[in-house]
């Protein structure tokens, strides 16, 4: 899974990308369209106390890739290549900046998050109108040359999809079967694509409850609560003090914010609920590694995650919730306790769950 970050210039997004994934930016193309990829570590406690508690050789947390992208705007989008490195992500990370600064001036001339968040969403919107009539241009040709139910089908969605768009509403907030979802999946289109906005927050003296208030502060409540649709805050300029920190340091420096957790942990948190993404843990004494899937993930294709041989052979699935192992002590205790239970091949996986496969290979 993959997550561009887009915003206008001079918000802190690229600032952003920096601290999520430690990526050297000075290295940069000249190119200012062309998207910089980096790797950011998904924080999680539940992981952290396992190990610690199994002392493993090695400790793994889940991942998230994040593609910068240069300025988005309409010219943007009208390059090739930009167009390409913008479709090819899962989600995007919208920066939007709400921090005075009087030295950096501001795309729009002035602080207005809503104006911002509109503005960039009608370009989504126009650029894939675009791509809807030049595709229903092309669908005509061929509904003339032969007409079939797959063709049919597909011509029926793009008109839906583009009356939808000639609302004003991106596509990500429209109901869809899993069939026609199928569909749409194949164009890329932008406005589909599930979104998080990222409020970039100036510093103050009460910052943990200014972070839990902007998003409705600044009127994004109502719109957070749409379909594929989430808001988050941040502050980039404490993040970027935190990211030079050590963990006892940063506890501490959260700690006289009244914060438990930085913002770049709850913008990765959040990254993975709107993608639609839970962790699952594999536990022992060479290695304690979360493992990423899809929410509603099947035990044997979780098994698959691991390595394709465990879902090929799969037979079992030995499961325990992480915190009924961290309560209990070990897989020992858990299984003289009657813990342990034994799942098949359709068991839902859950988030936390500790999974042993077992198999025939």
């Amino acid at each position: 899974m993959k997550t561009g970050i887009i915003g206008l210039p001079q918000v802190g997004k690229t600032s952003l990308f920096k601290i999520l994934t430690k990526a050297d930016v000075s290295n940069r193309s000249s190119n200012p369209r062309e998207a910089h990829i980096g790797i950011a570590t998904v924080p999680d406690d539940r992981l952290d106390r396992l190990a610690a508690q199994c002392n493993p050789r090695k400790l793994i947390h889940a991942q998230v890739e994040y593609a910068d992208m240069g300025a988005i705007g309409q010219e943007a989008l009208k390059e090739t290549a930009y167009l390409s490195s913008l479709r090819g992500v899962d989600a995007l990370v919208h920066v939007v900046r709400v921090f005075e600064d009087d030295s950096i001036a501001h795309a729009g001339g002035s602080l207005d998050p809503l104006r911002d968040i509109a503005n960039v969403e009608f370009d989504l919107m126009v650029s894939d109108l675009a791509q809807v009539e030049a595709r229903l241009e092309r669908m005509k040709k061929d509904l003339l040359k032969k007409k079939t139910p797959e063709l049919e089908k597909e011509n029926e969605l793009l008109l839906r999809t583009k009356a939808f768009l000639e609302t004003e509403r991106p596509l990500r907030e429209m109901e869809m079967t899993k069939d026609e979802k199928k569909i749409v999946r194949g164009f890329m289109f932008l406005s589909e694509k599930p979104i998080l906005y990222v409020l970039n927050i100036s510093e103050s003296t009460t910052l943990g409850v200014d972070l839990e208030a902007a998003v409705a502060k600044y009127g994004l409540g109502e719109r957070a609560g749409r379909l594929n649709t989430g808001a988050s805050a941040i502050c980039g300029k404490v993040e970027a003090e935190l990211a030079e920190m050590t963990d006892e340091e940063a506890a501490e420096f959260l700690g006289s914010y009244g914060l438990e957790e930085s913002g770049l942990a709850r913008l990765i948190r959040k990254s993975y609920e709107l993608l639609g993404l839970i962790s699952f843990f594999t536990v022992g004494e060479d290695e304690c590694r979360a493992w990423t899937v899809e929410r509603n993930t099947r035990a044997q294709d979780a098994a698959g995650a691991i390595h394709t041989d465990l879902q090929k052979h799969f037979i079992r699935a030995e499961t325990i919730h992480w915190d009924t192992l961290l309560e209990l002590g070990s897989e020992a205790a858990a299984r003289a306790a009657g813990k342990l239970r034994l799942e098949g091949k359709e068991y839902i996986v859950q988030d936390g769950d500790i999974l042993h496969i077992r198999h025939s290979g």
